[in-house]
């Protein structure tokens, strides 16, 4: 008899200079009382199951590779902030996105439904494209902060792949991230010539 299932998420990880940009403009912020999420766990979460079944973790990435090569590769840069659930009562601050956000909504919508049809369901929130900076322990007025997040213009970068991660918990510690495998988006990457 199987055991509970393991977290993971599909995500899309920044490329380092990316990580670095954001890093340096948040780094005189740091004093300010936020707990900012570490840089080293930046990612950009297209799907998120709570538990995937160890038997349902090969068609999974069989699915992902298929919904992945039907999805072009893609460019897009952080801008504009955000809050969860709003700006009086924050819980969590985020970036937005910019570029080719119907190319990512629509990759969101195909790893959802390949996720789902492994056996691995998602939840149920409603794909918001974003980069979680801050998860607060009380809610917050967030006003000053979405204006210094909404002065920060990011540097562009191509997307061109997606990862799937697992989410390993730690009693008092922050999750620790392994990829477990990565999908290349476009139809070079299951189709050859």
């Amino acid at each position: 008899m199987a055991g509970m299932g393991q977290r993971m998420f599909i995500a899309i990880t920044p490329p380092i200079e990316v990580i670095e940009d954001l890093s340096e403009f948040l780094e005189p912020r740091r004093e300010q009382g936020l707990p900012f999420i570490d840089p080293a766990q930046w990612h950009v979460t297209l799907a998120f199951m709570s538990e995937v079944p160890e038997y349902a973790v090969d068609e999974l990435e069989e699915r992902l590779t298929d919904a992945a090569a039907r999805r072009n590769p893609m460019t897009l840069r952080f801008h504009g902030g955000g809050c969860f659930p709003d700006p009086t009562r924050a819980k969590v601050l985020w970036l937005g996105l910019t570029g080719d956000t119907e190319e990512l909504s629509r990759l969101a919508i195909n790893v959802r439904a390949a996720a789902t049809t492994a056996g691995a369901p998602v939840d149920g929130k409603a794909f918001v494209p974003h980069l979680t900076l801050s998860r607060l322990h009380h809610p917050i007025e967030a006003t000053r902060w979405l204006r210094i997040l909404d002065s920060y213009d990011g540097p562009t970068w191509r997307v061109e792949h997606i990862d799937l991660i697992a989410s390993h918990l730690h009693e008092g510690r922050r999750p620790r991230y392994e990829v477990v495998n990565s999908f290349d988006l476009g139809e070079h990457a299951s189709y050859p010539a």
